[in-house]
């Protein structure tokens, strides 16, 4: 790996030009290393178990079921023969945000992580979708798991004009219906909606069996507020512009976006969703270790 880590810096993908460029060097620094892919052996689930007929593969005998009961049985597997996977990106006006501490825009490091994440997952010959969003859908790619598939999934995250407000809970409610075969929902997005609407939203992709990673993406001022000096903020998603002296708002505003933080990580945790907060000013293989380890552990 050690011709990569420059490639995981947002202040060198910044100077890169072509997304396809950008998620070729993040995957191939990734998997150069120790890191095997972490998304085989998701599309097996238990069913249940039957019991042992002469002739049946040992391997799958229940070893613990036989040490409770002195009888012989198999676990039963329900396999899916293609991993599907879908990829939702927030495109709405607020994603466009960038602090002086940070070399890549929320929207641009998320798409960062979602091209990554879909190289890696075609180079494993199963199949991802792409979803973009702001206030309603504004484009949806079907799975498919053909390596070509990349060039299109890339050239229509490259065309998002970051507009509009977020409705993120409608979205997802109306995703949830559409999107029929299960899989792995991976939500790319920095979550400006209401948070009772945000969760019930996901809590829909939960009741239609999909699995869900939602990967928060913020900015370091968002979450540190850096600010000293009398400041303009800009208004984003059809909020007025505020000029504010700061020190007078950073206790209150830290406050807010903490309980605004716990509850999502709260509501996630209720409904079995995986939460990763993404910092832009983090090199994209912690981005992508904290939580690719940590699936891979539990993938045995």
């Amino acid at each position: 790996m050690e011709n990569f880590p420059k490639y995981f810096d947002p202040q060198t993908l910044a100077k890169l030009r072509g997304l396809e460029l950008r998620a070729r060097l993040i995957v191939e620094g990734y998997v150069s290393g120790v890191h095997r892919s972490p998304f085989h052996g998701f599309s097996i689930e238990f069913a249940e178990h039957r019991e042992y007929v002469p002739g049946d593969d040992v391997r799958y005998v229940d070893w613990k079921v036989y040490g409770k009961t002195d009888k012989y049985y198999l676990k039963q597997y329900e396999e899916e023969t293609n991993l599907i996977s879908y990829l939702l990106l927030d495109g709405s006006q607020s994603m466009s945000y960038r602090s002086p501490a940070a070399a890549l825009s929320k929207l641009e490091y998320s798409q960062c992580l979602a091209a990554a994440l879909a190289y890696l997952i075609l180079n494993q010959q199963d199949s991802v979708g792409l979803v973009t969003f702001d206030e309603q859908v504004r484009t949806l790619i079907r799975p498919s798991g053909n390596p070509s598939h990349l060039k299109q999934l890339l050239h229509v995250m490259d065309q998002i004009a970051p507009e509009g407000k977020t409705a993120a809970g409608a979205i997802f409610h109306d995703l949830a219906e559409r999107l029929k075969k299960r899989g792995i929902v991976l939500v790319f997005s920095d979550l400006f909606d209401s948070v009772p609407a945000i969760l019930a939203g996901l809590k829909h992709f939960r009741h239609r069996r999909h699995e869900v990673v939602l990967f928060h993406v913020l900015d370091p001022a968002e979450l540190d507020f850096p600010f000293q000096q009398m400041t303009l903020f800009k208004g984003l998603e059809q909020f007025p512009n505020l000029l504010a002296e700061p020190h007078g708002l950073r206790r209150a505003y830290l406050e807010q976006f903490g309980n605004f933080l716990q509850a999502i990580r709260e509501g996630c945790r209720e409904h079995r969703i995986d939460y990763v907060q993404i910092r832009t000013d983090q090199p994209l293989d912690i981005a992508l270790s904290a939580y690719l380890t940590q699936r891979m552990q539990r993938s045995g």
